[in-house]
């Protein structure tokens, strides 16, 4: 090692210390123990290019700054989820688990060295602005993103509530770049809603895992409970859009709807990362039938319980395929203000599958589609009700009821049809588990 603390130039500082630097003490013995051997070819070219910089770049650079960077590059480059926090970081992190935070509302990955939105966050600028899953942020306002980290991008994104953020999309489908100019605000998610569809049956959106999720999925079911009369005859679980959040979320929530089982494992290099998690025996909706909404903005934690859902043959998944974001990332503390988020494990389904780069392949794939009525050529059909002389039905108000629940229902397939749809295999599913069984 003397020898390569020679050969260092103008820097001032040996290899032995930027090792020393980069590596807490425990590691560097772990790494000395090691069988495997420093790379230090490679460390040698480290320690040159830190003092050719310290040297001869054009402004002087404090050796905080260059080790940080450094930090950054090395982790950014190992995959699009794995990145260092500083201190601003590490605190939007742990206020965003809590879903309550500044900017424009939506969840960002990198593809290709662009921004590409996971999902806009239900109810927030980015949502009502029209940005969309699956878009690539090539400009934020006149700064190209190329080049830039995502924790810099991050950065421009986020400012004070009421500024205005102009960005270039690229989206799959259009021509041209669009620009869409998006108003800063603080972003406050209620992550469960939930109404009664048809008298009975309930939707439950829930557009990201926090730590209060569960609790607040709980709470919300039991009121839908109480205003059908304590008759739910089953559910609807949107998560599209929605982009992940808190593992011990996903899988309370899963557990929730399963009597017993495997939910989620995971698998990773070291022992603590190999973890499984197993249902509790309870089940909150007494067996009632389950439809998932998917489509490709549901990532991480949504995809966990699409996977545990339909592995244990709980729930019917409809939609389109998922994001695909299987990978667990470890907030590891570096000091009282910095932490490295890194990616440590894999999530694989009850069943074996890794959900990386895959997703979730829906039981019923259906697409986003608006649908309108077909025009007719004015030409009535004749019905019995038409007939003069016909019998009264007798029924007024089950007429009108009926009648009211078509609308209804009319009103909801032109909406949103993929829950239009959902709502009526829900009705299927719910006919079939009363129908008396014969022997």
């Amino acid at each position: 090692m003397n020898q390569l603390v020679k050969s260092m130039s103008g820097s001032g500082i040996g290899l032995l210390l930027i090792w020393s630097l980069l590596l807490p003490a425990t590691v560097s013995a772990q790494v000395e123990e090691s069988s495997d051997t420093l790379p230090l070819e490679e460390l040698r070219t480290f320690a040159d290019i830190f003092g050719r910089i310290k040297a001869n770049y054009v402004e002087k650079v404090g050796d905080d700054v260059l080790l940080e960077n450094a930090i950054r590059g090395m982790v950014s480059g190992l995959d699009p989820h794995s990145n260092f926090l500083d201190k601003d970081d590490y605190k939007d992190l742990q206020v965003g688990t809590k879903g309550e935070f500044g900017g424009l509302g939506i969840e960002v990955g990198m593809e290709d060295g662009f921004v590409k939105v996971i999902a806009p966050i239900d109810d927030t600028p980015a949502q009502r602005a029209g940005v969309r899953s699956g878009d690539l942020i090539v400009r934020l306002d006149d700064t190209p993103v190329k080049g830039l980290s995502l924790n810099e991008a991050v950065k421009l994104m986020r400012g004070k509530p009421g500024t205005t953020l102009e960005l270039t999309i690229i989206r799959k489908g259009e021509e041209k770049p669009l620009k869409i100019t998006v108003t800063r605000d603080i972003i406050k998610v209620a992550s469960v809603k939930g109404r009664l569809l048809d008298g009975h049956f309930a939707y439950l959106r829930i557009s990201q895992f926090q730590s209060h999720t569960t609790s607040d999925m709980l709470k919300t079911l039991k009121r839908l409970k109480k205003e059908s009369d304590g008759k739910l005859q089953g559910m609807v679980l949107d998560l599209r859009n929605n982009p992940g959040g808190v593992l011990n979320a996903a899988v309370s929530v899963s557990d929730a709807f399963l009597e017993s089982g495997l939910i989620v494992y995971t698998q990773g290099r070291e022992h603590e990362s190999q973890l499984r998690f197993e249902a509790a025996p309870d089940d909150v909706l007494n067996g009632a039938p389950i439809v998932v909404l998917v489509n490709e903005g549901s990532a991480s934690a949504s995809e966990i319980v699409a996977g545990a859902l339909q592995d244990q043959k709980r729930a019917v998944i409809m939609g389109t395929q998922t994001f695909g974001k299987g990978s667990v990332q470890t907030i590891i503390p570096i000091s009282d203000s910095s932490a490295v988020k890194l990616t440590t494990a894999r999530y694989y389904t009850p069943s074996g599958r890794s959900i990386q780069a895959e997703g979730i392949k829906p039981d019923i794939e259906l697409e986003d589609v608006k649908v309108s009525k077909v025009e007719s050529n004015g030409v009535k059909p004749i019905k019995e009700a038409d007939l003069s002389g016909h019998l009264e039905n007798g029924d007024t108000d089950g007429e009108k009821s009926r009648q009211a629940k078509d609308e209804e229902n009319e009103s909801l397939a032109d909406k949103d049809y993929q829950l239009g749809e959902a709502l009526n295999l829900l009705k299927g599913l719910a006919i079939f588990r009363e129908r008396p069984s014969t022997g």
